[in-house]
């Protein structure tokens, strides 16, 4: 049913995907990568890592592909076509695709690979290089069962925490509700520490009083201290924005309400406005607030 797992595909090749391709290749695993822009692998090549010139070119010669991209739009991209992935597709390849993208999406895709024989898995992942680095990095399945148990080993190189949750979609899915929870809690984080910062208290003071309270989690952890020294970008302001309109358009569909959601949402397109809009987005969003308090 399934190919012996001899050979690792990897497309997209971004901060994130580079990371992720680099600790499989560190378990022992053959990798061989495609980017849109090959400069960007170029330290994965000098380490050794293969090479294909198309997605179509990477899938027919791997038993488990793995795509790392930004939206929608560039996984169909990278997909469809006669180049994409699609085209290149054997029966028996399990495809885990590590995006977030819309779960309708995800689906989709899942019953194209399906026509040719293949079996396709939604694995986000939540953390960030820094989770991942430190080998910390969460996984969540949604799909065939037993594909899943095929390459739990592999998913289990990128990080010690994989979760099955069910068929395909599902794990989309929890994702969205786990980056929704994310940016709202954080976005929170930045009003409150904008808010008492108007009163006079020491910024730097407070991050470190909520670092040591019941508030401290992992995501706070990395990013809080990004307000005292701006060092690193985990994600930014429209990276983030995209993960709010994704449980905005499920909440639509379901009608559902996601209020929390939409209020956050409208701080980030403040935050969009601003000179910091480049930067992490608990340092842009931190920024708007204390543009609307008359502080920036």
């Amino acid at each position: 049913m399934f190919n012996d797992i001899e050979r690792i595909g990897f497309a997209g090749l971004g901060a994130m995907g580079a990371g992720i391709a680099q600790r499989l290749r560190d378990a022992g695993h053959d990798v061989t990568g495609w980017n849109r822009t090959k400069s960007k692998a170029q330290p994965l090549l000098d380490a050794g890592m293969g090479w294909a010139d198309t997605p179509r070119e990477l899938v027919a010669q791997s038993d488990v592909l793995f795509t790392m991209l930004t939206d929608n739009r560039a996984l169909e991209a990278t997909a469809g076509g006669e180049h994409g992935i699609l085209a290149g597709l054997r029966p028996g390849t399990v495809w885990a695709d590590l995006s977030t993208i819309a779960p309708d999406a995800s689906v989709e895709l899942a019953e194209r690979a399906r026509e040719h024989g293949a079996f396709f898995l939604d694995t986000p992942v939540s953390g960030s290089p820094a989770t991942l680095a430190a080998g910390q990095m969460s996984v969540m399945v949604g799909g065939d069962r037993a594909a899943f148990e095929h390459v739990e080993d592999v998913l289990g190189a990128i990080g010690p925490k994989v979760t099955y949750i069910g068929p395909n979609g599902q794990a989309i899915l929890t994702k969205v509700a786990i980056n929704l929870a994310l940016v709202v809690s954080v976005t929170a984080f930045a009003e409150g520490v904008a808010l008492v910062e108007k009163a006079g208290v020491d910024r730097e003071a407070v991050v470190d009083a909520a670092l040591k309270s019941v508030i401290a989690s992992p995501v706070l952890g990395y990013r809080a201290p990004l307000l005292v020294d701006d060092t690193d970008v985990f994600a930014d302001v429209d990276l983030q924005q995209k993960d709010l309109v994704l449980a905005q358009e499920l909440a639509r569909r379901l009608g559902a309400a996601i209020p929390t959601c939409a209020a956050t949402s409208e701080m980030l397109s403040a935050a969009r406005g601003g000179d910091l809009r480049e930067r992490d987005f608990v340092v842009s969003v931190h920024d708007a607030y204390r543009r609307l308090a008359g502080m920036s």
